[in-house]
Order: structure tokens, then C-alpha cells, then sequence
């Protein structure tokens, strides 16, 4: 049971990175990314790439990882999205969705449609047994990276002057602006520096969730349930989601392989119809 409870928070904590840009954007920006998963499959494949065709080591693939897709992110945020974002839900939704198709194309005549391998250093791969519980070096080293992550993220937005005037420029740009806050700039570095997060979990999960063109279309739905259940008015939330989400997962497929799968999925039709405004946000 411990075991199964450590590898579930491993995996929440993954979830979470992927998924704590597009509760940048959706929740700090009020924009609808359905490519998110797109950024996430860019990291896996710059990581994927550099190791096996490069021969770097993992870890010195990791930057990489977040800054491509970040930088992809970026030009991305200008010349496209910019153009979205006093738009309606409904056309941010079907802009996103035609982006995820088209990356997945691209990826699929550019590498291929089979599955891409990463490999790990020596010293990440097996299990140690702790107090007769069997943990994974891999998922331990993901969860040290994830809570640095955190505790980095809830600072920057909570403690430092980017995260007050990203906050002001999402309440009110017009006032914002007035005070001589550069809304756009502000934005678009929000929105790369979400992107490299996705890129730097899609790296980090290359191994554990696996990596072909279809990652985004597979995954979509786990981040979309991260934000929905976590709720979009903080970090905290989905952070707390993600962990919960997580365990219930790895918990079910374990216990109860024929229903494994549908846990995440009743376990998030439950929290919407009890809170719908998700479990760590307040209602409107």
C-alpha cells in the first residue's frame, strides 16, 4: 500500500507540471489552451532526440526541454494567440484543438508514429527498499523536482512584483496599463514560461507515460481534469488535485484493474457535481 500510495504521488506530482501551465493560462489569463499537450510532446521529443541521437545525458537534456518549447510557445503567443484572447471560449477552444491536430501531423511525418524511448542514467533506474517499502529512484527524483517546482512557482506569483502585476493585468489590463504595466509583454512571458513547464513534464514523463504523436490527444483530458477538479483560482488547488488524482489512479488500476482505468473519471463527475466551481476554489 505504501508503495502504491509513493508511486501515486510520483505521478501526481508529474501531472501537475504538465498540467500547472494550462492552469497558468486558464486560470491567471482566462484563455482556453487545448495545445497544451502540444508543448508537453515537444519536450518529450527534444529530450527523446538530444539523448538518442545527440548522446547528451538526461539531465543536461532537461534545459532544453523547457526552453524549446517555451521559445516555441512564445512566437506562438505573439503572432497567434495574441490574436484570441478577447475572443469567446468557444473559438479559443476550436483554435487550440486545430493546433493540437496539426502538431500531431507534423510530429507523426517528422519522426514517425512509433513509440520514442528515453534512457535514463544508471542511477535513476530501479527501486530501493526503505522500511520494507520499494521506492523507485525515478519517481523519487520526480518528486524532488516537482516540489522545487512548487515552492518556485507559488513564490513567483504570491511574493514577487511579475506575480502582482500579472495578477493586476488579468483583473483590469485597462488600469494596468495605465499604471505602466506592459500587459502584452507580461502575457506572453506567462505563457512561454507555461509552455516550457509543459515541456520540462512532457521531458520528465517521457519514460513513466510514454511518448508518440498522439500524446497530446491522449493526455488532454488528465489536464483539463487536474485544473477542473483542483479549481483555476490558484496553484494550490490543482497542485492538491493532481496528488489526489494521482493516488486514485495508481490506487484503482491496482485494486480494481477492470475499473482502474474509470476512477480519475468518477472521482472528477463526483467533485463537479458536489463543488462545481472545482474543491479548492471558492464559488462565484
Amino acid at each position: 500500500m505504501l508503495t502504491i500510495l509513493f508511486d501515486g504521488v510520483a505521478y501526481g506530482m508529474l501531472l501537475f507540471v504538465l498540467a500547472c501551465g494550462l492552469a497558468i493560462t486558464l486560470g491567471l489569463m482566462n484563455f482556453v489552451n487545448l495545445a497544451h499537450g502540444a508543448f508537453a510532446m515537444a519536450g518529450g521529443y527534444v529530450t527523446a532526440i538530444l539523448i538518442n541521437r545527440w548522446g547528451l545525458p538526461f539531465l543536461a537534456t532537461l534545459p532544453f526541454a523547457f526552453l524549446v518549447p517555451a521559445a516555441i510557445g512564445l512566437v506562438l503567443e505573439r503572432t497567434l494567440y495574441v490574436r484570441l484572447y478577447h475572443r469567446n471560449h468557444l473559438d479559443q477552444v476550436l483554435f487550440s484543438i486545430g493546433l493540437v491536430f496539426m502538431a500531431v501531423a507534423a510530429v507523426d511525418w517528422t519522426m514517425g508514429s512509433q513509440q520514442q524511448f528515453v534512457t535514463l542514467p544508471s542511477w535513476l533506474k530501479g527501486r530501493v527498499d526503505i522500511l520494507g517499502v520499494q521506492v523507485g529512484l525515478y519517481r523519487s527524483f520526480i518528486i524532488v523536482v516537482c516540489s522545487v517546482l512548487v515552492v518556485a512557482l507559488q513564490l513567483v506569483l504570491a511574493k514577487t512584483r511579475f506575480g502582482s502585476r500579472l495578477r493586476a493585468a488579468v483583473d483590469d489590463p485597462r488600469v494596468a496599463r495605465g499604471l505602466g504595466i506592459n500587459v502584452s509583454a507580461i502575457f506572453a512571458v506567462t505563457f512561454a514560461f507555461g509552455s516550457g513547464l509543459a515541456g520540462l513534464g512532457g521531458a520528465l514523463g517521457a519514460e513513466i507515460l510514454g511518448l508518440d504523436p498522439t500524446f497530446p490527444l491522449k493526455f488532454m483530458i488528465y489536464f483539463l481534469i487536474v485544473v477542473t477538479v483542483g479549481g483555476t483560482t490558484s496553484l494550490t488547488g490543482p497542485f492538491l488535485a493532481s496528488i489526489l488524482l494521482g493516488v486514485a489512479d495508481v490506487a484503482g488500476k491496482y485494486y480494481v484493474p477492470s475499473f482502474g482505468a474509470f476512477v480519475i473519471y468518477s472521482l472528477m463527475i463526483v467533485v463537479l457535481v458536489l463543488r462545481p466551481q472545482g474543491l479548492f476554489a471558492r464559488a462565484r
